[in-house]
């Protein structure tokens, strides 16, 4: 079993999140090889609700950590789901982990991703249409 983290806020889910998550769960699946059932061990990093605010601001986050740790285990994609309050901790929460693959967001081809050197694969996940939690909360704000 090959063991897969995926790391964000995870605040409202929306379509992006959900590819993401079905794709680390699938990823390198051979049909033909594998016995059905076996699956990659998908284990997802969300910030607190501290490193949320500092990050988005204070009416940030819409779920509270719990919540959302909830929604994200709740999910047949997801097989354990971590907090990390610091770049510190999720440093060591990969550390700790030490998976097989790490998969990002493709915003960050080029820069540094924390703890990926813990990781023996790190692979670039593009973006699915223009989903995105800030234009969704932006869009029920302009509704009024």
């Amino acid at each position: 079993m090959t063991t897969i983290f995926v790391n964000g806020t995870f605040d409202l889910l929306h379509r992006g999140h959900l590819e993401l998550l079905n794709y680390a769960k699938h990823l390198g699946e051979d049909l033909l090889r594998e016995p059905l059932g076996v699956s990659n061990y998908v284990v997802v990093g969300i910030d607190t609700d501290d490193r949320v605010r500092q990050m988005k601001g204070p009416s940030r986050p819409i779920y509270n950590q719990n919540d959302r740790k909830f929604f994200l285990k709740n999910l047949k994609s997801v097989d354990d789901v971590r907090f990390f309050s610091n770049d510190e901790e999720l440093e060591g929460l990969v550390k700790s982990i030490k998976p097989d693959i790490m998969i990002v967001g493709s915003d960050w081809k080029d820069k540094s991703v924390i703890g990926s050197y813990y990781a023996s694969e790190l692979i670039f996940f593009d973006r699915i249409g223009d989903y995105a939690t800030t234009k969704t909360v932006q869009s029920i704000i302009d509704r009024g």
